[in-house]
């Protein structure tokens, strides 16, 4: 039941919010209200999240009622999840938040999960590893599944062996713009179907999704650290090693700039190093010896790499569990050549001012350039590499690293490659000239013409919005 609140400040009134709060299961809140700030939390805490009201999700019922809400109060609607994909809530806007959907089940003989729409990935790794599967999760246990595969799905494990996650969805469950369910599959709603697999939340809520296991239940990985003054005879061997690389090797290299404070552990507090992170399907000893060229390329610091159970995969990256303020970019690239390793030193290496914490390359090509038949909207076929840039901290930290990863894009514009990888885009999604240019123009006007056709109105507006048409949008 809604508290009662001062709700001046609020574009709904508090007894049709008490009306809403009536017809649906989970929570229902307004600015003020205890539980709140906790149900908006973005993990990027400097993207500003404030809806006119947040609805939490239980099922679609629940979410058919925060739609014909959101109608009748002419509110635009954003869905979050983790909250690691950027979503922007205002005083015109309903937030759906979807975590309350979280179970998961495994179907072992069909090799296939189904993800509630809050399930996290850790969930499904875990629930996946007593059958000896695994899923084509990415570098966190505790990013969010449809956000994460409806950009596309990078696994930091897998992803040069088995593709694009987004790839091997099987069958949605969704509530678009008005209030339908629709069970999505190739066969049902076939354009739906593609579209939501590289547009995000634009279509519409997913209550479920299903999609393939693999038979993995190990992988020999880990990092290795170099110290930073060495970064060039690292890069190097890391260009050649990813140059003869074989599908099963998925790794990526992290130029890592720390500050000095106690959050970061010793010995990399307050330094720079560089770290490649490994993540081998094939044998140790197959492992060791690709490897063996990078580690003699420059003095270890750290190594970690070893066999491990996929369960374990998340020590590969370390990636941190708690929100923080951060900023993000990101480019495509091609193969690491000779010159383009010497411009990346020049402007990333021990020698360079770079206010950015992590600069990152994470290797595609192997089964990620494929378009398997039945592929979604989403996926870089052509790009080798995904570069991306991320700095924590507040304004101070952020807008100088924000200038100076657009003068670095800008001087790697002779090697940039077309498409950008959506879940890295941050708050650059939230334009949509930005986004426009992350997709083919053709998959682009595909995009706006089913936008179009289910959500006319733009209702779902928040999350990297694509603008609904049905013509030619480059004529407008």
């Amino acid at each position: 039941m809604v508290n009662s609140i001062d709700n001046e400040s609020t574009a709904v009134g508090a007894a049709d919010v008490a009306e809403l709060a009536r017809r649906v299961t989970g929570p229902v809140l307004l600015p003020g209200q205890e539980g709140y700030a906790e149900e908006c939390a973005m993990y990027n805490v400097i993207v500003p999240n404030n809806p006119a009201v947040v609805v939490g999700a239980t099922g679609p019922s629940d979410i058919r009622a925060a739609l014909a809400f959101a109608e009748a109060h002419e509110l635009a609607v954003a869905v979050m999840n983790t909250g690691h994909s950027s979503a922007v809530g205002g005083d015109r806007v309903l937030m759906i938040t979807t975590r309350r959907m979280d179970e998961v089940t495994v179907d072992p003989a069909a090799r296939r999960a189904r993800a509630g729409g809050g399930a996290r990935w850790q969930q499904v790794v875990e629930a996946a590893a007593p059958y000896g599967l695994a899923p084509l999760n990415g570098s966190s246990p505790l990013v969010g599944v449809v956000g994460y595969t409806l950009g596309g799905g990078l696994s930091a494990t897998m992803g040069r062996r088995y593709g694009w996650a987004s790839d091997h969805v099987t069958a949605l469950d969704v509530v678009t713009a008005d209030g339908e369910e629709r069970h999505v599959d190739a066969e049902n709603e076939p354009d739906l179907f593609w579209a939501f697999r590289g547009s995000k939340s634009n279509l519409g809520v997913v209550t479920a999704i299903e999609f393939d296991l693999f038979p993995v239940t190990r992988l020999h990985g880990g990092a290795i650290i170099f110290p930073g003054e060495h970064a060039e005879a690292v890069l190097r061997a890391y260009a050649d090693l990813t140059a003869q690389a074989p599908n099963e090797l998925t790794t990526s290299i992290a130029f890592m700039r720390m500050p000095d404070l106690p959050v970061f552990p010793e010995p990399l507090r307050g330094t720079f190093t560089v770290h490649v992170r490994i993540s081998f399907l094939g044998s140790a000893a197959d492992g060791e010896a690709l490897l063996k060229p990078l580690r003699a390329a420059a003095p270890v610091m750290v190594d970690t790499v070893a066999d491990m159970p996929y369960s374990g995969f998340a020590a590969i990256y370390s990636d941190p569990d708690s929100p923080a303020p951060f900023a993000e970019g990101t480019l495509s690239l091609p193969p690491l050549t000779a010159d383009l390793v010497t411009r990346l030193i020049e402007e990333i290496g021990p020698k360079a001012d770079v206010p950015a914490n992590i600069v990152e390359l994470r290797h595609l090509g192997g089964a990620l350039r494929d378009t398997p038949a039945g592929a979604g909207a989403a996926g870089l076929r052509e790009a080798e590499f995904v570069l991306w840039i991320a700095t924590a901290g507040g304004p101070e930290q952020t807008e100088p690293a924000v200038r100076w990863t657009s003068e670095l894009f800008a001087g790697l514009e002779p090697w940039a490659l077309a498409g950008k990888h959506l879940n890295f885009l941050g708050e650059e999604g939230l334009d949509t000239e930005a986004l426009r240019a992350a997709y083919p123009a053709p998959v682009y006007r595909r995009l706006a013409r089913i936008k179009a056709n289910y959500d006319p109105s733009n209702v779902f507006r928040l999350n990297h919005n694509i603008l609904p048409s049905a013509g030619d949008i480059e004529q407008q």
